[in-house]
């Protein structure tokens, strides 16, 4: 079982395997998660995912990282939902994301994989019901990556997933401060 912390900070800098990123259907890049990680892997990153024919919403698919720094090898590109109340299957295709991204990472080989909070940002999903469902996804999807860090942008999503984390495992925060499970 993975070991899966929360974190704060820029997921262009993460020093995993893999980086997920949080992708429009095209998978030639926008903005938030997206854009950033475009620039930061540079022009070839857009043309990778071009050449892979698009990706459907609560899909994943692979490139790799090019610019990126090392040990950084694999871009994991997934598509989450626009949120639009919660009756057209956002929660199922969310949580298809993070398995789907778990899947893409085991078939390139990723040990460390580190996940923005998908669909949290411009397409609207409120973040505690994301973070509980990322949570709920990772703790319980079969995988061979040994590390997760969930990247949070700001504190506030950070402090979810975090709380998130301390339930799943069934300690409070005194008992885990961190927000650090082990798996």
């Amino acid at each position: 079982m993975p070991q899966i912390e929360a974190v704060l900070g820029d997921i262009t800098r993460e020093e995993t395997d893999a980086i997920v990123n949080a992708a429009n259907s095209s998978l030639r890049g926008g903005g938030g998660v997206d854009g950033a990680i475009h620039r930061a892997a540079g022009p070839e990153l857009a043309r990778a995912g071009a050449m892979l024919g698009g990706c459907k919403t609560g899909d994943a698919k692979a490139t790799p990282a090019f610019r990126l720094d090392p040990p950084v090898k694999h871009v994991i590109h997934t598509v989450g939902p626009v949120w639009r109340g919660g009756g057209d299957g956002e929660p199922e295709l969310l949580a298809s994301c993070y398995r789907r991204c778990l899947e893409v990472a085991d078939e390139v080989g990723a040990r460390s994989v580190s996940f923005p909070a998908i669909s949290t940002g411009i397409y609207g999903y409120p973040a505690a019901d994301a973070a509980r469902i990322a949570v709920g996804t990772l703790t319980s999807t079969p995988t061979g990556v040994e590390r997760i860090r969930l990247v949070a942008f700001d504190e506030a999503t950070r402090d979810l997933l975090a709380a998130e984390l301390a339930r799943d495992v069934g300690s409070g925060p005194a008992g885990n401060p961190d927000g650090f499970a082990e798996r």
